[in-house]
């Protein structure tokens, strides 16, 4: 079976590369070169998405992939950076169990007989711009030697703000779902 290669897919499965790549630089102290990889992948990440939308090349599996290789980059980083210190493991803590436990309800679900078809919310969307931001801060400062604990401080704030305000958020509509069957999508028109 000879199967077409997808450009925005390929794209997006080399950002998924980049994850361990990442995540080493990081821990072995590179931060430069870290952070030069961090930008690629956000590039990466518009340049697939535009080519899917303006060459219609969107696929199912993109849909599944491109916000998987975002999520795999940023717990990767913030997990690295916690390690390290460099962010807080409060923060490193609130990411990763909110992810855990949207993926484990979303598993759930799926498992029960529920399945739920999930669209980002507006604070979901800013909590992630918000993470993102954090964690090429973080980066960037490390990668350039300047030291701003404070820019850290209160960025680390505003992420924890946002990342328990999106998790309360998807955890009320998880649980209206699974109450009444209905997926998260018509839950959301009713309210």
């Amino acid at each position: 079976m000879n199967v077409p290669l997808n450009l925005p897919n390929a794209i997006t499965m080399t950002r998924i590369l980049m994850v361990p790549v990442t995540i080493w630089l990081i821990v072995a102290g590179a931060f430069l070169p870290a952070f030069i990889v961090f930008l690629l992948a956000g590039i990466s990440d518009g340049v697939d998405g535009f080519i899917a939308r303006q060459f219609k090349l969107q696929t199912e599996l993109g849909s599944y992939i491109d916000p998987l290789a975002d999520k795999l980059l940023l717990v990767g980083i913030y997990m690295s950076l916690g390690f390290l210190q460099h962010l807080p493991a409060w923060l490193v803590i609130l990411v990763v169990s909110r992810d855990v436990f949207i993926v484990g309800g979303l598993m759930l679900a799926w498992l029960i007989g529920k399945p739920i078809k999930i669209h980002p919310v507006l604070v979901s969307k800013i909590n992630t711009t918000i993470q993102i931001l954090l964690a090429g801060m973080a980066l960037g400062l490390l990668a350039f030697d300047m030291h701003h604990p404070y820019w850290i401080i209160w960025g680390s704030v505003l992420a924890g703000i946002f990342t328990v305000a999106s998790g309360a958020i998807y955890m009320q509509q998880w649980l209206l779902h699974m109450s009444n069957g209905n997926s998260i999508a018509d839950d959301s028109e009713q309210m």
